[in-house]
């Protein structure tokens, strides 16, 4: 049975949702054919308890409207102290952070109006499929990574782990933004490998490396002779990612054409095949990504506001590396190990001048060029530990300063610092004391300059310290 939780105030998104969910199962040829819908009312978290705890409710929809919002988080708490069941939250309107709240606090997925049958059926089957599994960030981590590949310690690269691992619950679009580099293909999988979808494929697709006129067709597919070469008939990408996620990296460079019949399929889940002249389904997920500002391509033309309204539903952005300098030397060691095993070298660690070399460099490329710089210095190093003549890194290129001079002064003043107690700690490994003794600043003094930066001292102690 599905539980359709409201209040009263609630009625006209009720009877639209009962509406579709009533439309949909009747002509569900599938698991839900024999579900029932059950509508029940509450006024206060205090009646929550004998509607809920019925043994033949198997999943809960939750509709929040504007008033109920703040109360959401009490509601939500309440009902998971009561049953273990899946929450699907529906809602006529709210921001990003509301919802991750929503997420964090016991809600499986959320959906938005307008209700349709192709958002809310597939996601309802999805849940009672697959019940969620509960497992801590850490637990997710060993899961289906082994702490291998999603690697940092710093505030800055755990709070987007912990958003993502909150996303990956809901079957919702996600836009993953960041410079180059910063690992938003690694980003995406990370939310399809936690998701009810795992266990279907993964289509990662580079819309800038396509030709435009081909775009269309790696999505859509073609049938024989919808054009001059089309010889025999092809699937697309949207075919292959059903039950999946389809990844869209570099977004920005998708065609506008291409843009609107995408919309189309965000919006109904259909699509049409060139050549074709009837629509298919397809029950994808899509994931995007851009290392541009978004709403500079949208203003500029290289996006439709309307697409970007729908593909920006939930959005995260990836931190530069230049803003986790503390996670550089665990990246780096997990490079060195990576490389020195493919190359067959016996390289066990990074000198301290080698990381205050990297700790010094701007990585205007990030991970992906730190990456490329640790396997070109195992390459050249022949000895046990790797020293910082075999790190070779570009000449920095000049560039016109963008800012007042205000602004171009601040963000010196705070790079260096930044840059200045890195190097600090790593030459003292990690202790506060000596490395303010060694900066001539009185402890607390230089405490601050650490809190200021969300360094962790910890970060640059040997194992032994430890």
């Amino acid at each position: 049975m599905i539980l359709l939780l409201h209040s009263n105030s609630a009625t006209a998104l009720k009877t639209e949702l009962q509406d579709v969910l009533a439309e949909s199962l009747r002509h569900d040829a599938e698991s839900l054919r024999h579900m029932g819908i059950v509508s029940a009312s509450f006024e206060s978290v205090d009646s929550l308890p004998e509607i809920v705890k019925s043994p033949d409710v198997a999943l809960i929809l939750l509709v929040l409207t504007a008033h109920l919002l703040e109360h959401s988080v009490e509601i939500l708490t309440a009902i998971r102290k009561l049953v273990d069941l899946p929450i699907i939250v529906i809602y006529e309107a709210t921001s990003p952070d509301n919802v991750i709240k929503l997420m964090r606090n016991g809600a499986n997925d959320f959906i938005t109006v307008p209700l349709n049958a192709v958002n809310v059926l597939p996601r309802v089957r999805r849940l009672l499929d697959n019940p969620p599994i509960s497992h801590d960030l850490d637990q997710c981590f060993k899961l289906e990574f082994g702490k291998k590949r999603l690697i940092g310690q710093s505030v800055a690269f755990v709070e987007v782990v912990k958003k993502i691992s909150i996303l990956a619950k809901c079957d919702v679009n996600v836009l993953v933004a960041g410079e180059t580099g910063t690992g938003k293909e690694l980003c995406a999988r990370f939310i399809h490998y936690l998701s009810s979808r795992s266990t279907g494929p993964f289509i990662p697709i580079n819309c800038g490396a396509i030709p435009e006129n081909l775009v269309e067709n790696e999505l859509f597919g073609h049938q024989r002779g919808a054009y001059t070469s089309a010889n025999t008939s092809q699937e697309g990408l949207i075919h292959e990612a059903d039950g999946g996620t389809l990844f869209l990296d570099e977004i920005d460079s998708m065609p506008l054409a291409v843009q609107i019949k995408l919309l189309r399929f965000l919006q109904e889940k259909e699509y049409r095949v060139l050549g074709a002249t009837k629509t298919r389904l397809s029950d994808a997920r899509i994931l995007v990504a851009t290392n541009t500002d978004v709403e500079s391509a949208v203003k500029s033309g290289k996006l439709r506001e309307d697409f970007y309204y729908r593909i920006g539903v939930m959005s995260v952005t990836l931190p530069p590396l230049r803003h986790r300098q503390e996670d550089l030397p665990l990246l780096a060691r997990h490079f060195l190990a990576k490389y020195s095993a493919q190359f067959g070298k016996w390289i066990s660690d990074i000198s301290p001048d080698a990381i205050r070399l990297l700790l010094l460099y701007s990585w205007p490329g990030n991970i992906r060029q730190l990456e490329h710089v640790i396997e070109a210095a195992v390459v050249l190093c022949e000895e046990r530990i790797l020293q910082a003549r075999h790190i070779i890194l570009p000449q920095a290129q000049s560039s016109t300063p963008a800012g007042s001079f205000k602004e171009m002064k601040a963000r010196a003043v705070d790079e260096f610092e930044r840059n200045y107690i890195n190097s600090l700690l790593l030459a003292h490994q990690g202790n506060i004391s000596r490395a303010a003794l060694a900066a001539q600043k009185d402890r607390r003094t230089f405490f601050e300059l650490i809190r200021k930066h969300k360094i962790n001292p910890r970060h640059y102690r040997s194992p032994e310290s430890q």
